[in-house]
């Protein structure tokens, strides 16, 4: 089943008129600007650029563009995380973004989820905090009454930028409002508590999990409960290789070798059931790269081994 937030919200009707519209914007656009800007590679396309002059063009077919963009927006952002090229450039998802909020300010989804899009550190993100702040900033400008918004916003602060009293004061003015769940006041007690942090941005995300409306959102919370879990079971594993370091006098080749020394029972995976990494010759422990939840986002502070 598709995913509603992507699917057209239109009638069938509207769409044929689309096709009408699509032909006139690209020439007004054409007339505004003196030509199209070139794009480096299909996903570049941004198509109109200003939201304001955009506004002015759909000719009262708003929402249908809005889902356009969203969907340009998703797809962008798959295709660059996905590419193969060292380097990443993921510079058009905020501008496709809002576009998208500035066609339909009640988009729920685009700025939520699109928060976590921009945040997301690199390279499967562009690691844009300020702009993931500035897009949930507008949709409390647009709906100044709705928690959720806060609640991401200090879910921001606290998760990629580590700021634990800028998420708390976000969290204090969500559960302001009317409306909003119990239990975000005392969440802003536990980002400011000292020690705990781990236990702190797992309940982050299973709130998330919990609240969110659309599926999309729902799997990042999971992914990340995934990723917390492999960083306290990499905090586990770490002193026991540093044990085999203090009896052999060098780190492990693999794991099975450390299976034969009596220190584990088997193989060790992380959540996702891929096993982990363990290089021979520092002894660090992570997750692989070929796992889904590669790049863990803070990684479990490794223990010294002993020499």
């Amino acid at each position: 089943m598709r995913d509603a937030s992507i699917a057209p919200r239109t009638p069938a009707l509207a769409w044929i008129v689309l096709v009408v519209l699509l032909a006139s914007t690209v020439s007004s656009q054409v007339w505004l600007e003196g030509a199209l800007s070139r794009p480096t590679s299909p996903t570049s396309v941004l198509w109109v650029r200003s939201p304001a002059l955009m506004r002015r063009l759909t000719l009262g077919f708003n929402a249908i563009w809005a889902d356009i963009y969203w969907i340009r927006a998703v797809q962008y952002y798959g295709d660059t995380k996905l590419s193969a090229g060292d380097k990443k450039a993921y510079d058009l998802l905020y501008p496709l973004l809002d576009m998208t909020t500035t066609l339909d300010p009640r988009f729920n989804i685009a700025y939520r989820f699109g928060a976590v899009l921009l945040s997301e550190a690199y390279p499967i993100g562009p690691g844009q905090t300020e702009q993931a702040i500035a897009l949930l900033e507008k949709g409390i400008r647009e709906s100044p009454t709705k928690w959720q918004y806060f609640h991401d916003a200090g879910f921001v602060e606290y998760w990629w930028r580590g700021n634990s009293e800028a998420a708390a004061r976000w969290f204090l003015k969500g559960a302001a409002l009317p409306g909003a769940p119990n239990w975000l006041q005392p969440l802003a007690a536990s980002v400011l508590a000292e020690g705990g942090e781990r236990d702190a941005a797992r309940s982050l995300w299973l709130r998330l999990a919990e609240t969110a409306e659309h599926e999309w959102l729902r799997q990042a919370a999971r992914r990340a409960i995934m990723q917390l879990d492999a960083e306290a079971q990499i905090a586990a594993l770490q002193p026991v290789v540093n044990r085999f370091y203090d009896q052999a006098g060098r780190f492990p080749m693999s794991w099975l070798e450390m299976v034969r020394a009596g220190l584990l029972r088997g193989m060790p995976v992380d959540p996702s059931n891929e096993p982990y990494a363990l290089d021979p010759v520092s002894g660090a422990v992570d997750v692989a790269k070929t796992s889904e939840l590669y790049p863990l986002k803070r990684g479990a502070p490794l223990a010294e081994p002993s020499h």
